[in-house]
């Protein structure tokens, strides 16, 4: 069997999401897996425990992919919609097959990511996907900037990780940084309310430039592909709850229990509060994240 063990911190919802996004790739990748969040209960540093068949060290293989990859915005069959930006490639299906509706802008394309030789490719649409009710679509795409170009951009500082910094992600990729000037807005280190901040770094030029976590951006990103925080009230954008449990669980069970579904396994809750970095209705960030129940 493939293992591996990687901390996480529960109270970055970013991380708890890309934790699912690691199992979501490596299913496709290697194929089935299971995943369990151990530690504690009175400590949100927690080990994240991930296993799948065969020899192959599961977050090895899945950064090996990313370091690989490419992002591909995907337009549905008969559409002429394609990516704005030059360097993302938009592909158009030959069926019928497609998340949704025809997106109103190019900037709302879902995508996939491949790489050559791999065996499987990568889908990244959760933005796009409205069967499941809640997008959690953090980021606005302000100027129309789209989500493959914030895929591609966190696909490209991965690859330029240095031999060091990529030996440290095998064991961490959680603290992986780059310099990044977008982002899906998932991992909270990153973000911020100028108001709260008292000052916004876009005011500073070269002066001042933000460091992320692109390994979180991404895997949280496809982490969300079949799975999402539950809003506690229908008409509040800004309050979810989560859930992780610490009993090595298949993928499909980890979905269900990070949407706050009780399958009889015990279970952390998490609530995590949004707020706006500019005007309501667009961008949303996440300000902090509390644990509930604790006994």
């Amino acid at each position: 069997m493939g293992r591996a063990a990687i901390p996480v911190d529960l109270l970055n919802p970013g991380q708890v999401f890309a934790c699912v996004g690691l199992m979501e790739a490596t299913e496709l990748l290697r194929g089935p897996c299971t995943g369990a969040f151990a530690g504690p209960r009175d400590n949100a540093c927690a080990s994240f425990e991930l296993e799948t068949t065969g020899s192959a060290q599961p977050v090895n293989e899945v950064l090996d992919f990313l370091c690989r990859a490419r992002a591909v915005a995907v337009a549905p069959c008969g559409s002429t919609l394609k990516a704005n930006e030059p360097t993302v490639r938009t592909v158009t299906r030959v069926d019928t097959i497609y998340p949704c509706a025809q997106p109103g802008t190019p900037s709302a394309l879902p995508i996939l990511l491949r790489a050559e030789g791999a065996s499987a490719e990568v889908p990244v649409e959760h933005w796009a996907d409205a069967s499941r009710g809640d997008k959690l679509k953090l980021w606005a795409g302000a100027g129309g900037y789209s989500g493959a170009a914030l895929a591609q951009d966190a696909l490209a500082a991965i690859a330029a990780l240095d031999d060091e910094a990529r030996e440290d992600a095998r064991r961490d990729p959680f603290s992986a940084q780059a310099l990044m000037t977008s982002s899906f807005r998932f991992d909270w280190r990153r973000d911020y309310i100028p108001l709260d901040a008292g000052f916004s770094p876009n005011n500073h030029g070269a002066a001042v430039r933000m460091v992320g976590y692109p390994l979180v951006e991404l895997l949280a990103a496809i982490g969300l592909q079949h799975a999402r925080p539950a809003r506690v009230t229908p008409r509040d954008k800004l309050a979810y709850r989560y859930a992780v449990s610490s009993e090595p669980l298949p993928t499909s069970f980890v979905r269900a229990v990070l949407g706050g579904s009780s399958l009889g396994f015990p279970v952390r809750h998490f609530r995590m509060r949004l707020g706006w970095p500019a005007k309501k209705d667009q961008a949303r960030c996440i300000v902090d994240t509390q644990e509930e129940n604790v006994q």
